[in-house]
């Protein structure tokens, strides 16, 4: 039972890192890496947040993520602060 929580979570991420490809430089520069490298570490909660940031069209996501728009949404709001929170802390490293 165990092994097959482990595969479905592994299947999310998956998922979740392909929906995270979105084809413009600057969404896929913090996108992929936060996909990569941090999805794994969060809760089911956030994992739900993130593909519902995923579900946004990539105009808003570009304004959002490059801080020239606040998302409308506080759920929105929260994980694009986490995402970017990511990307800062991988430069800094």
């Amino acid at each position: 039972m165990n092994t097959k929580v482990e595969n479905d979570n592994e299947t999310t991420l998956k998922r979740l890192y392909w929906h995270s490809r979105r084809g413009m430089l600057e969404l896929d520069l913090l996108l992929l890496p936060f996909a990569r490298d941090d999805l794994s570490s969060c809760d089911n909660r956030t994992l739900e947040k993130y593909r519902y940031l995923l579900e946004q069209e990539d105009q808003d996501l570009f304004v959002w993520l490059t801080g020239r728009e606040e998302a409308p949404d506080p759920v929105l709001r929260e994980i694009v602060a986490l995402v970017l929170e990511c990307a800062l802390k991988r430069r800094s490293e």
